[in-house]
């Protein structure tokens, strides 16, 4: 069974049609990418694989379930996680407690621990704590555990944020253009630290990009959009040759 199928998924902003009619299919362990030129919808696929607005027309389907209907939180519980474009940490908040929130489902204690502090609630509160601290020193970031979030240099920033979403233990995870802002050697040392995740922690991984080196390099096979239509799949090497994915990116007469 494919871990995740969106079929047919259209969404419409108004009389604006963003994504029209797609069909994707994720199977289990594969890192995907999914590209395009600017505006032709792939944050609008991501925010329609986990919740952040339904699709208009057709199916997101997580091992089997339709998750139509389902709040962002409950498809993040079955097992979807998501960085974003634009950085969205609580920035006033330590590196530290920025992932142990993420933890906040999985706690194990309730209400009524946490205001009398019982035993449970000390117990859970202190593995939390550890596997908070095992995912930062996963990302390099142990050294950097007390600080705001917000003073962090943009590409620690970047881990944190991936981090967080390791942090809920998901299946599959969503990466939106995590090289953006990011230097050549920094490019290269995430595309290590993706590889490295996606096979320690088992997960598929669906990946938004536009830095073409880390895409070649990293993903199995791409799905291209352009004006919210797929025009293209295939294998890096394929994609790379194809006609209609070179006019999408470089013009009308574009030659490989």
């Amino acid at each position: 069974m494919p871990l995740l199928e969106c079929r047919n998924i259209s969404r419409y902003f108004g009389g604006l049609r963003a994504v029209g009619g797609l069909n994707l299919t994720l199977e289990p362990g594969e890192l995907v990418g999914l590209i395009g030129p600017n505006g032709a919808g792939k944050t609008t696929v991501f925010n329609m694989i986990t919740g952040i607005f339904p699709p208009t027309e057709g199916q997101v389907l997580l091992e089997g379930r339709d998750l139509s209907g389902l709040a962002s939180f409950q498809v993040t519980q079955l097992g979807i996680a998501r960085t974003f474009q634009n950085i969205r940490l609580y920035k006033e908040m330590s590196v530290l407690d920025n992932v142990r929130t993420a933890m906040h489902a999985g706690r194990g204690y309730g209400l009524f621990d946490a205001l009398l502090r019982t035993r449970r609630f000390g117990a859970a509160e202190r593995r939390l704590t550890e596997q908070a601290e095992a995912l930062l020193e996963r990302m390099k970031l142990t050294a950097r555990r007390d600080e705001p979030a917000g003073s962090l240099p943009y590409g620690e920033q970047r881990r944190l944020e991936i981090a967080r979403a390791l942090a809920t233990s998901p299946k599959l995870l969503l990466l939106d253009e995590p090289a953006a802002g990011m230097n050549p050697s920094e490019v290269g040392e995430l595309l290590e630290l993706v590889r490295s995740i996606q096979r320690d922690f088992g997960l598929t991984i669906l990946l938004i990009e536009h830095q073409m080196s880390l895409v070649m390099n990293l993903c199995q096979r791409l799905v291209v959009l352009d004006f919210g239509e797929v025009i293209a799949r295939g294998t890096p090497a394929e994609i790379q040759s194809d006609a209609r994915v070179l006019e999408a990116y470089l013009g009308k007469g574009a030659t490989a």
